[in-house]
């Protein structure tokens, strides 16, 4: 089952492998790619959504039209890599925004969730308010997670007794720079400074 999702995730980055190759071997580091050119261009990654923000609140994909979206996926539970990815992700976010306010105004981030069976409105609203004001949490039924996890080419599993309650979820860790009309741009290092976060941010944000 492993390897038919991982056989997904690269069908949906195919067109787009040799810039994703270079990010890896470069540690994470953004690819040099020609002006103009988004390096996931093409890539089939993205697609509708139905899901329920921290607030209760139902959340459609068409609600973040024309806003540039940073989505992560995770779980609140996790207890080490989701919340360092999300604190690094957010510090880039505040650099960006001091620097170029009025392009970060235009930029939405996303955190979705892969555990929905733990990560109610109510936990996933004291997650995201960790850190940053604007980030966004969302869950959903487990066949909408698992849907939209597909769409956007993200694996993930419960790792151990799946029946335990504390239960930890494997799941593919990348976060992907989103357009204002649904389309995959760029990934974004995760695992970078602040600064190296906000510098993808600025060349693709405007």
């Amino acid at each position: 089952m492993a390897g038919a999702a991982m056989n997904e995730i690269l069908r949906a980055l195919a067109p787009c492998l040799a810039p994703l190759l270079l990010l890896a071997a470069c540690g994470s580091q953004p690819a040099a790619t020609p002006p103009g050119e988004a390096p996931l261009a093409g890539a089939r990654i993205g697609g509708p959504f139905n899901l329920v923000d921290q607030d209760g609140k139902s959340v459609k994909d068409s609600d973040f039209a024309g806003k540039y979206r940073l989505m992560y996926f995770g779980y609140a539970y996790c207890p080490d890599v989701c919340p360092v990815d999300v604190q690094k992700l957010m510090q880039g976010l505040k650099t960006f925004e001091k620097t170029n306010p009025q392009a970060a105004g235009r930029l939405q981030p996303i955190f979705i969730s892969v555990d929905p069976e733990r990560d109610t409105p109510e936990v996933l609203k004291q997650f995201v308010g960790n850190f940053h004001p604007r980030l966004i949490g969302l869950t959903g039924s487990p066949q909408a997670i698992a849907a939209v996890a597909k769409d956007y080419a993200v694996y993930y599993r419960k790792a151990g007794d799946p029946k335990a309650s504390d239960y930890l979820v494997d799941h593919s860790r990348q976060t992907y720079l989103m357009g204002p009309d649904g389309k995959p741009i760029a990934l974004v290092p995760q695992d970078g400074t602040p600064q190296e976060i906000a510098a993808v941010l600025a060349q693709w944000v405007r």
